[in-house]
């Protein structure tokens, strides 16, 4: 009798601790995805930010007169600092860590956004896009940090692919809200309120945000040596890695596509298809909404690959091959009715995005915690100094004559070398173990 009643307490002790076990991982489950909105809502506001001024453009030069040529100069003067930020930046967050790192950056942008309202030159224009890029910079190199610190590898996909639509969020919000200040109350008080805006999501992160100690590698020790030497890699040693040399290029060519049509598409609408403030608020939006619908499925495709038994190499190559063969379509926007314009665009903006977040997983699934950031960062910095190369080059282009056409063409191109360079020149995707790590540092 005492025996059964022993037995029964331990079955009745054993089920509870399977219960709190439980209750523990479901508690864990949604803190890491509310992480995951959390570093979502800023990829929103700070897509929303960079916006303001493509949108408003046509206000803001009634009272700054502003040229083709000096359009370019604003975006370029944007993605140089982006760019330096998104290097710099990535190592800093390894240093910092996430929690603050991610906090500083925002505090500087929102400040920079803010910022604009006060201009009443070209040059103050140019330095507050220098500023707000700086910030912006490291805002991908801190959500890919979230998204290693916190999910496992079979969730890292999703996780980037919605984070990632939180481009779309703000880019699809970005029209018709800043269409409706406009109307209201005019340009500054656009840049005022994206301002605010910001100021207001460091509040929450810092009220809300922890760093999670959890390893999610099958063997810990092997992880545990593996961060170990990762710590005594040199920068140098990372930059002279095939895998992230290819990284760094693909990014350079498709985001010299990408923010070709980010920043273009508002000022293309305007002067080769006739709209006004209020089309742009209308229709504008609606690639955008394309974007955030390609960034989450990518990642849902890609992870859901991987969970029915395909390599991390496949299930990331496979998705990205199918966006990259998408891209092409852009070409045909100048040869077609606007409606037909806007479908051309929602299917190059649905591509690139789920390639984007695609492209920015890869760092987590190769690299250890303490590497994350500078291999992300300095992927976002190839991909941002492709798009200031880029823009540079479609700003003297249109000065001098061309037409969007001959731009649409050469960009429907550049997904496709990109892939070819991840595919020939970066190997094989697959997280990087102890002996890599040792050939590196023997190298060294």
């Amino acid at each position: 009798m005492l025996l059964r009643l022993k037995r029964q307490g331990t079955t009745a002790m054993d089920a509870k601790v399977r219960t709190d076990q439980l209750e523990a991982s479901d508690s864990k489950l949604a803190l890491r995805w509310r992480y995951v909105a959390l570093v979502t809502a800023a990829i929103a506001i700070s897509y929303f930010d960079r916006q303001t001024l493509s949108v408003a453009i046509a206000a803001i030069q009634r009272t700054i007169p502003i040229s083709n040529e000096q359009f370019s100069y604003l975006q370029t003067g944007f993605l140089l600092s982006y760019a330096a930020m998104y290097a710099i930046g990535g190592r800093m967050l390894d240093k910092l860590g996430t929690r603050l790192g991610f906090l500083l950056i925002m505090l500087w942008w929102s400040m920079a956004c803010t910022l604009h309202g006060f201009a009443t030159t070209f040059a103050w224009l140019l330095v507050m896009r220098f500023l707000l890029g700086m910030g912006e910079g490291g805002a991908f190199p801190a959500a890919t940090r979230v998204v290693s610190e916190w999910l496992s590898p079979q969730e890292r996909a999703t996780a980037m692919g919605f984070i990632n639509a939180g481009t779309a969020v703000g880019s699809l919000l970005a029209p018709p809200l800043i269409g409706l200040v406009l109307i209201y109350s005019g340009w500054r008080a656009v840049f005022f309120s994206a301002g605010a805006i910001g100021f207001l999501w460091v509040l929450w992160w810092a009220l809300s945000y922890r760093t999670s100690n959890t390893s999610f590698s099958n063997d810990e020790k092997e992880m545990l040596t593996t961060r170990h030497l990762a710590r005594r890699l040199l920068f140098r040693e990372i930059v002279g890695l095939r895998g992230v040399q290819a990284l760094v290029i693909a990014k350079f060519m498709s985001d010299s596509a990408w923010y070709f049509m980010l920043f273009w598409l508002p000022k293309y609408l305007y002067d080769a298809r006739g709209f006004d403030i209020k089309h742009v608020s209308y229709y504008a939006w609606i690639p955008y909404a394309a974007s955030g619908v390609g960034s989450f499925l990518g990642g849902w495709c890609s992870s859901r690959l991987l969970r029915s038994g395909r390599s991390l190499d496949l299930s990331r190559k496979l998705v990205l091959g199918i966006n990259a063969v998408m891209m092409p379509a852009v070409m045909l926007v100048p040869l077609v009715p606007v409606s037909y314009a806007l479908l051309l665009f929602s299917i190059a903006f649905f591509a690139q995005q789920s390639w984007s977040g695609l492209i920015m997983t890869i760092p987590a699934d190769v690299f250890p915690l303490s590497a994350v950031g500078t291999v992300s960062g300095l992927v976002g910095f190839g991909g941002a100094i492709g798009g200031a190369i880029f823009g540079l080059i479609a700003g003297a282009l249109l000065g001098h004559g061309f037409t969007y056409g001959a731009l649409f063409a050469a960009v429907g191109t550049f997904h496709l070398i990109g892939f070819l360079v991840l595919v020939y020149r970066g190997g094989k995707i697959q997280p990087l173990r102890t002996e890599d790590l040792k050939e590196i540092e023997s190298h060294a």
